[in-house]
């Protein structure tokens, strides 16, 4: 009978280690990264990112910020929308660096003192929440419409919302929340909703 196995070759001649870079040989390129400083849900923070780091990832991967959504990743859905110096920007299309020295709000940093916001608050009871996915997108959204516009139209709200996409309603109860919030926001005087 003959043995018909392959000799195996010992682990230490098998993985042999890349040779050492001559002296002034480049090596390996590293990404370029650069420091960023910005205000982030009131608080100033620095760090360093990678240069082609988007908005959306250093918001969840670096801030430890997941209220924010990765949703189509096309800037067509709305889930990754987040307040730039008060502005809805989506954050799935701005690279990080974009925003150096800005004020970036998220959806967390809308609520005051640990509770949900009145805007956030409205979305829970009026049912503007369904699954919950694009919730914070719309709330952003919404935020900046209410900070501009404290008594929006009917009108007025869907033209505002009409970059936010939800797959599980007809949108009535988010706009109810909306109108909610800002009666809300009236009866106390105005301020943040």
């Amino acid at each position: 009978m003959t043995s018909t196995a392959a000799t195996v070759a010992p682990a230490s001649a098998t993985s042999e280690k890349p040779p050492a870079p001559t002296p002034g040989t480049p090596g390996p390129k590293k990404r370029p990264r650069s420091i960023l400083g910005l205000t982030l849900n009131g608080r100033e923070r620095e760090d360093l990112i990678p240069d082609g780091l988007l908005l959306l990832d250093y918001l969840r991967e670096v801030a430890g910020l997941t209220g924010t959504k990765q949703g189509c990743d096309g800037g067509e859905c709305g889930a990754c929308t987040v307040l730039v110096d008060g502005q809805p920007r989506l954050s799935c299309s701005t690279l990080a660096v974009q925003v150096q020295g800005r004020h970036v709000e998220t959806v967390e940093g809308l609520t005051e003192g640990g509770t949900m916001s009145p805007l956030q608050q409205a979305f829970h009871e009026s049912l503007g929440a369904q699954c919950g996915f694009c919730t914070p997108g719309m709330i952003t959204t919404a935020e900046a419409l209410l900070r501009r516009n404290p008594n929006p139209s009917v009108d007025e709200i869907k033209t505002a919302m009409g970059g936010n996409l939800c797959r599980c309603t007809g949108y009535v109860k988010i706009i109810e929340s909306v109108q909610v919030a800002a009666a809300a926001r009236a009866a106390a005087g105005g301020g943040k909703s």
